[in-house]
């Protein structure tokens, strides 16, 4: 159905034979179509083949026309002994004709291809098994198969034989030994033996697996191959049979894959390859393994990175298309190269256009476009009308490839660009003026020339030239008639096409027309009349048609006879004449002529009477407007005149004023004074006028009479058509067009519509001019009704538009419009051209799908557009991505010209948001543009720390800070410092590293450096792993003109205070700015800053023993500062104490007599009830029941005074230490449960000497102290008293080193609790360790033991 109407062939060529010429080729025989059902211009043939197993691999070759005889065409390159249909077609431009029926044909026979999989088995010292498999390229019949065998190096020992074509293996013996044989195996057709597949092996020796190739080297780069050396891998005891090369190309990387580039096979000796087809100014990396009868070796190391030389392009551009632009310009599409054929630096790779006139045998001239990205050029400043034959060439900055095929294009029709010569003009009489002219020149026509306009206009009376038509481009003369009298005339011919008007004609021909017998004065008036005379005065003819040559002035009494006038002739400067010797209170009629060289002209006549009372006359009343009299630039008044006031009117003056706004305008003062009516034109169309009339006699001016009612004119023809219009294709079968509404002053009327007119062009096929031939086109006619048609017109900047659909593909069409209202039609637009059948995809790629590979690339895929959208086949696609927050500065574009669905986006920012958008492209342009898609790339290794500085240098101590890292590439985790002195410090270099975690610490206090000594820093952020360090080298102080130390460093302790006192040293090289105060803890060792920013002129300064940890001693020194640094420290104090002087009652003295005298009280009580319990002894053993229990708690208030509590029940020991005067308690440790664990005092004693095993076990290290809790001695006690045991066994001294064995502890826990709260804040300290490790302090409330405390209590 499509051929039906689509400009292409509707017959098949004929007479087609086909036949085989080898076994690659088939050779084609046939006759063209007949002309009548080619329908257009013959483009060529194509040959078709496809294997009969394969129908959808279709082998095409394009043959150009031949019109001499049979035509004949090849086509190479087949598969060997295949059968393939065949079958030839005829093509024009738009497209191809049918195909003709398909002829199956047979290639011929040929040698075979290799047999595969050879290899050996049941190896033994004089025989062994070959194996193989039939050929993959058979190319014919199989009819058996050759093997031959010889001793390696020895063809006097070569055996063959012949088997059949079912035998896949064959056992040969009779071998010697430990010998090395080479054996061959070739498959044979009727045409003779194929290619041999050669091996070797040792008999008796198995082969083994090959070892990998090794040392590869990479020489002799050139443009399109390389030479690849190597050391060859073990060759498993038998013949390397394969050499295979893989590389990766382009894209080189551990996560890049590889490919194949070569194989060599049948060269077991090799040690040089010879890497053929590659891609020029490509990177290459290579790798290789070798193959052997047993199987593939392990790959090669991979070799260096190479690039190719750069080559020329090896291609030109593809489907090249072009388009009528303009009148003087083609548009020419191309698809650019892919980045893959390049052949050089890709800054340097661009297209040179070629064109030249088809019918002139000129040079060519050349375009550059030097984007090699960029799809389409428009070639400007050419002939109007003309065609054009183009080529094209892709070029790098090594040389340009090949030339593309020749396309043709055509100019668009234009307006002449020249005026027709020799223009001539004579006037043949007073009204008339004959033209004659020449043609355009050829050259200048730009189309067919549909005819001519005369452009005339009276010089200095019209405002505007007018025009004469003459249709036709044959006639090429014409008379003017109806021309004013001997006015002087400026004319101008121009010729037109169908596109408009061409140029006029120049310089303006200026012609007067014949003089005539001239036209009446005007303005005829008597400004003196007096009883006996009157003075005239008049103006000269508005018509005089030929110069004045006098005046005739000529009066009679009115009652007298007709003819009896007094004449008196004046010169033709003369504007006036007094006329004496009149009769008083008479009415005189004078007559007033004109007089030219064709004598006198008509008379105007006029009445006076010879009387002084007169005065102005009464204005013009009862005006009307018949509305049948109005027409859409016109209008009749009619009036009644006024009285005259004794002197008659000499005529009437007509004002119009144009509503709503518009002022009084006057429209003629020379409205005769007999008249009543006149016609009022050259008013606008659908407009509202009112007008007014005023008279005038020989005394004045009459006062405006009544204005009229507003008077609308009729509707006109609109008086221009749309503006701006475009045609711009769909889809592939429709055009969308658009337009401005013509201006509202030029719609004359109310706007109803536009029509859009379109045709379809064609030209006929010829020679020369004869191509320009226009066919009679139908004009076919869509009307489309204004909906909205006073939004429309009353909106002159809003864009309206249409589709017209359903149109032939494959076609130019032409397009005008008009605008029309009830009235009819405005002029046409200049016309349009559009080429239908090619337009963008409608719609954006589908399913956008973005996915992250890895830190730097992302994989976006997606489906292409509906096919119904496409509108043409799809060239490629735009893929638009950019940095979530930051489009406008970071917006890339990669042009993806395989039609294939998947990118990856490469060298993108890790750890980094991105946006990625994918418009499709055909041959007529972009597509629209798919909604943003988001997609993430992976994190990354940071970059360095933005920057490392030190501060606070003193000799053992500095402040290391850093930066973030400028591209954090992921989430920061944390960072590393690493130190190390640059030289050995007493023969030992240690390094120290620091983990800091997390990103909101970006600094790190050091105490442990070596005065003097400079150490080497560095700093690495971590993500997901380490980044590249950043270094730097700070020596500790003291720095060179620092200050001296400090002298004389006192410490005096109060009661709660400790000042330190110090003298001035020696200054430095800038004066003192201030101190700090340094310390040294007992427990840690390490010097550190203590106090910062004392004034320099302070000598002393006083701290709070709140301030230091309460039970260690410390040192102190001085450090003096100024501009230059930290100077050097002063000699450490004494060593002071931080305990705080306790009051009395915390003595040890009275607390120790306080303890005697409580224990004094207690043994006496105890001894009570020891005496008490003796009697109920025997009876408790029996029972078992009679258990006697204590709980005695033992606390240290506030007040130092220890409190004893008995209970009945249990026994449990606490000891508390409380913070007093606003010190934290000291530390202590716990020594664990102390578990007694007492025997029944019945266990075979007589009740006079009690003994007990008692068990001390140290709790476990991970218990906390929150685990003992009264629950722990709510459980089974001793049956007998802790505090009767005490008392009663002399043995309970040495009972703390004794444990009972296998016995379970009772749940007794001793614990000291060291108190928890917050004292002052500690400084980090580092510490070194023997194996580097650099360790922080736990801070406030750590349990770390102190001087001076005991265990136990």
């Amino acid at each position: 159905m499509a051929i039906s109407w689509l400009p292409v062939p509707t017959a098949p060529p004929q007479n087609v034979q086909t036949e085989a010429v080898n076994s690659t080729t088939i050779q084609f025989l046939w006759n063209p179509p007949p002309q009548q059902f080619i329908n257009g211009i013959n483009q060529g043939y194509k040959l078709l083949a496809w294997p009969a197993d394969a129908p959808e691999a279709v082998t095409v070759v394009t043959i150009a026309p031949d019109f001499h005889g049979v035509h004949h065409g090849h086509i190479t390159n087949l598969k060997k002994f295949t059968a393939y249909f065949t079958s030839v077609l005829c093509f024009t431009t738009p497209g191809d004709g049918p195909p003709s029926t398909p002829q199956l044909v047979w290639t011929h026979e040929d040698k075979p291809g290799a047999v595969g999989h050879l290899s050996f088995t049941e190896i033994l010292d004089t025989s062994l098994k070959v194996s193989w498999q039939e050929p993959l390229e058979k190319n014919g019949i199989i009819t058996g198969y050759q093997i031959s065998w010889e001793v390696y190096g020895r063809n006097d020992s070569r055996l063959t034989h012949t088997l059949n074509s079912t035998t896949h293996e064959y056992k040969i013996q009779g071998l010697s030994s430990l010998t090395t044989y080479t054996i061959d195996v070739a498959a044979v057709t009727a045409v003779g033996a194929g290619l041999v597949t050669s091996s070797t092996i040792s008999s008796g020796v198995p082969p083994d697996l090959p070892g990998a190739p090794s040392n590869l080297v990479i020489s002799n780069i050139s443009p399109r191959s390389a030479t690849l050396q190597f050391r060859p891998g073990y060759d498993g005891k038998t013949s390397i049979s394969r050499w295979i090369v893989e590389g990766q190309v382009g894209a080189i990387g551990d996560e890049e894959e590889w490919v194949t580039l070569y194989e060599e096979e049948n060269e077991p000796d090799a040690q040089t390859l010879e890497i053929p087809n590659l891609t020029p100014y490509t990177h290459y990396r290579f790798r290789m393994k070798q193959v052997n009868i047993v199987g593939p070796s392990p790959y090669s190391q991979s070799s260096r990175v190479i690039q190719t030389l750069q080559a020329p392009p090896d291609v030109a551009p593809t489907s090249i298309t072009v388009r009528t632009a303009s009148e003087t310009s083609l548009r020419l599409r191309w698809v650019p190269l892919p980045d893959s054929q390049y052949n050089g630096n890709p800054e340097s790779v661009g297209y040179r256009i070629k064109y030249w006139r088809s019918d002139l045998q000129s040079s060519a001239l050349a375009q550059v476009v030097s984007d090699r990205l960029e799809r389409e050029f428009t070639i400007e400043e050419l002939e109007e009308w003309m065609e054009y034959e183009l080529q094209m060439q892709a070029f790098n900055a090594v040389g340009a490839g090949p030339w593309s095929e020749v396309v043709r294009g055509r100019t668009r029709e234009s307006v002449p660009s020249a005026a027709p010569e020799n223009v001539s003009a004579e006037a043949v009489s007073s009204t008339q003026i004959l033209l004659t002219w020449a043609s355009v020149p050829e050259q200048d026509q730009n189309g067919l020339i549909l005819g001519y306009k005369i452009l005339f206009r009276a010089k200095d009376l019209d405002p505007e030239p007018r025009s004469h038509t003459v249709r036709g481009n044959h006639t090429q003369s014409a008379l003017l008639a109806g021309l004013r009298k001997f006015v002087l005339y400026e004319l101008q011919v121009l010729a037109f096409t169908r596109i408009g008007n061409g140029v006029p004609s120049t310089p303006l021909i200026l012609e007067r027309t014949k003089d005539d017998a001239p036209g009446p004065p005007v303005r005829l008036v008597f400004p003196e009349v007096r009883l006996t005379s009157v003075r005239i005065v008049w103006q000269p003819p508005e018509e005089p048609n030929g110069i004045i040559l006098g005046y005739q002035i000529a009066y009679r009494l009115a009652s007298s006879s007709p003819h009896t006038f007094t004449t008196v002739e004046v010169g033709a400067t003369v504007r006036q004449f007094t006329a004496t010797d009149l009769a008083p209170e008479s009415a005189y009629i004078f007559r007033l002529s004109a007089k030219t060289r064709q004598g006198w002209g008509e008379p105007l006549e006029a009445t006076v009477i010879t009387t002084e009372k007169r005065e102005r006359p009464a204005p013009p009343r009862e005006l009307l407007v018949p509305q049948a009299e109005v027409t859409a630039r016109s209008l009749r008044l009619q009036w009644v005149p006024g009285s005259d006031g004794a002197s008659p009117i000499r005529y009437f003056t007509v004002q119009v004023r144009e509503l709503p706004r518009g002022e009084w305008q006057t429209y003629s003062s020379s409205i005769s004074h007999e008249a009543t009516a006149c016609i009022v034109d050259r008013l606008r169309p659908f407009t509202s006028y009112k007008l007014r009339l005023k008279a005038t006699n020989d005394i004045g001016d009459s006062d405006f009479s009544s204005e009229t009612e507003a008077v609308t004119t009729l509707q006109d023809v609109p008086g221009e058509p749309p503006g701006s219009v475009s045609a711009t294709p769909h889809t592939t079968s429709s055009v969308l067009i658009q337009w401005q509404p013509p201006r509202d002053e030029s719609l004359n009327g109310l706007l109803q519509g536009y029509r859009i007119y379109y045709r379809e062009l064609e030209y006929e096929a010829g020679s020369g001019t004869e191509a320009k031939t226009l066919k009679s086109p139908i004009a076919l006619r869509a009307e489309l009704t204004a909906q909205s048609s006073f939004k429309t017109v009353n909106s002159s900047s809003t864009s309206t538009m249409c589709e017209l659909t359903h149109l032939k593909k494959y076609r130019r069409y032409e397009v005008i419009m008009t605008a029309y209202n009830i009235i009819g039609e405005s002029p046409a637009s200049a016309p349009v051209e559009v080429f239908v059948g090619e337009a963008a995809p409608a719609m954006a790629p589908q399913n956008v799908q973005v996915t992250p590979l890895t830190a730097s690339q992302l994989e976006v895929t997606w489906d292409p557009p509906p096919p119904e959208s496409q509108n043409g086949n799809i060239q490629g696609y735009k893929i638009y991505y950019w940095e979530a927050d930051s489009q406008n500065d970071t917006e890339k574009m990669k042009v993806l010209f395989l039609p294939e669905p998947v990118v990856r986006l490469k060298n993108l920012t890790s750890h980094t948001e991105y946006l990625v958008s994918i418009s499709a492209f055909n041959a007529a342009g972009d597509g629209p543009r798919s909604d943003p898609r988001q997609g993430r790339t992976h994190q990354a290794a940071p970059g360095a720390p933005s920057f490392l500085a030190f501060s606070e240098i003193t000799s053992t101590t500095l402040n290391v800070s850093w930066g973030e890292p400028a591209a954090a590439n992921g989430i920061l985790q944390g960072y590393r410092v690493v130190y190390e002195p640059l030289a050995p410090v007493q023969g030992v270099s240690k390094v120290v590293t620091v983990e800091v975690r997390g990103n909101w610490q970006r600094w790190l206090k050091v105490r442990d450096l070596t005065k003097g000594v400079t150490y080497f820093f560095r700093v690495q952020a971590r993500t997901i792993t380490y980044g590249p360090e950043l270094q730097a080298n700070v020596t500790a102080g003291p720095a060179e003109g620092s200050p001296g130390s400090p002298r004389d460093v006192l410490v005096t302790k109060s009661a709660s205070e400790l000042t330190l006192q110090w003298t001035e040293g020696h200054s430095g090289n800038t004066p003192t700015t201030g101190y700090i105060i340094e310390a040294r803890p007992s427990d840690e060792g390490l010097w550190d800053m203590f106090v910062k920013d004392i004034p320099r002129s302070a000598t002393s300064y006083t701290l709070s023993l709140d301030k230091l940890r309460q039970g260690v001693t410390y040192e102190f020194r001085v450090v003096a500062v100024n501009e230059v640094g930290y100077g050097e420290p002063s000699s450490p104090s004494t060593a002071v104490s931080a305990q705080v002087e306790a009051p009395f009652y915390e003595e040890w003295w009275f607390l120790l007599v306080m303890a005697l005298s409580s224990l004094i009280v207690i043994l006496l009580v105890v001894f009570a009830l020891v005496l008490h319990g003796q009697n109920k002894k025997y009876k408790n053993c029996s029972t078992g029941k009679g258990i006697s229990t204590m709980e005695e708690s033992v606390t240290r208030d506030n007040g130092g005074f220890a409190a004893l509590e008995l209970s009945s029940r249990h026994l449990n020991v606490k000891s508390t230490f409380s913070k007093k005067n606003g010190t934290r308690s000291p530390p202590r440790p716990s020594p664990g449960g102390l578990h007694y664990s007492d025997e029944d005092i019945c266990n075979k004693y007589n009740g006079a000497v009690l003994t007990e095993s008692v068990s001390l076990k140290e709790k476990s290290a991970d218990a906390s102290e929150s685990e003992a809790t009264d629950s722990d001695y709510e459980d089974a006690l001793p049956k007998h008293s802790f505090v009767n045991h005490y008392m009663s066994d002399p043995t309970y001294y040495n009972s703390w080193k004794r444990r009972a064995q296998g016995r379970a502890p009772a749940p007794h826990r001793y614990e000291a609790v060291a108190g928890a709260e917050a004292g002052t804040q500690l400084h980090p300290v580092i510490t070194t360790q023997s194996a580097g490790g650099v360790y922080t302090p736990a801070g406030p409330g750590a349990r770390t033991p102190l001087t001076g405390f005991s265990s136990f209590v």
